[in-house]
């Protein structure tokens, strides 16, 4: 991993907890002790079991969140992009990280340490609320993706997944601006590869999706939504 200089008060994204938080004088002293750093396409950053080492705040690129399940199999439990937060899994509760973490492309990410985090939680209070309706949401996000597992059928939750990525990282040119392998998708989707082929074979058929090698254009949303609008979940 090669260092990168990241600087937050010109950094563009709004959504950012730290950007939030710049306009507050206490923040000033924090902000300058964060290391950021370049990860390459593929390279895990946070190894689950590992010692925490902080927080990790995404200034460009997307990341894969991934959980050890049975049989030694990762499954994917969370994608995200510009201004996402990583790594808060188990920070301030474990002394080790509950997850791992890799980037799908080439990404740039800040690291405040666990002594600064804390320090920032301790006397920022506007932080420190926000990050908890934060965690609040994600509780949420988690039980939800719990009953899609009980409720939905390989097919509807691949086409969740479809309308997910759609939503979070947006399509231009008729593409979802993500590159996901079928394996990938199949992780996060809480099925095999072999089905995940077969399900996007079908909607390619009904043409409801177009794929260029591993990316996916959606070509008809609201039939898409349609096939999972009694679960309630888009």
């Amino acid at each position: 991993m090669k260092d990168e200089q990241a600087i937050c008060y010109t950094c563009e994204n709004e959504n950012c907890f730290i950007k939030k938080h710049l306009h507050l004088e206490q923040m000033k002293q924090y902000v300058q002790k964060k290391h950021s750093f370049v990860c390459k396409k593929s390279q895990q950053f946070i190894i689950e079991g590992a010692p925490i080492q902080g927080l990790y705040f995404i200034c460009k690129g997307k990341v894969k969140t991934v959980k050890t399940g049975i049989n030694g199999r990762e499954q994917i439990v969370r994608l995200t992009k510009n201004g996402d937060t990583v790594g808060f899994r188990g920070f301030g509760t474990s002394k080790r990280y509950l997850i791992g973490a890799y980037a799908l492309e080439d990404t740039v990410l800040c690291n405040f340490s666990n002594e600064t985090m804390m320090e920032i939680l301790q006397n920022v209070p506007e932080f420190t609320y926000a990050l908890m309706l934060f965690y609040a949401d994600e509780l949420n996000k988690s039980e939800n993706n719990i009953r899609k597992i009980a409720h939905m059928n390989v097919r509807e939750r691949v086409i969740d997944l479809l309308l997910y990525i759609h939503r979070k990282f947006g399509q231009i040119n008729g593409l979802i601006e993500i590159e996901l392998s079928r394996k990938e998708i199949a992780d996060f989707a809480g099925t095999t590869e072999e089905q995940v082929i077969r399900v996007l074979s079908s909607l390619k058929k009904e043409e409801l999706i177009k794929t260029v090698g591993k990316r996916i254009g959606i070509l008809a949303i609201p039939k898409l939504q349609s096939e999972i609008i009694e679960h309630k979940y888009f």
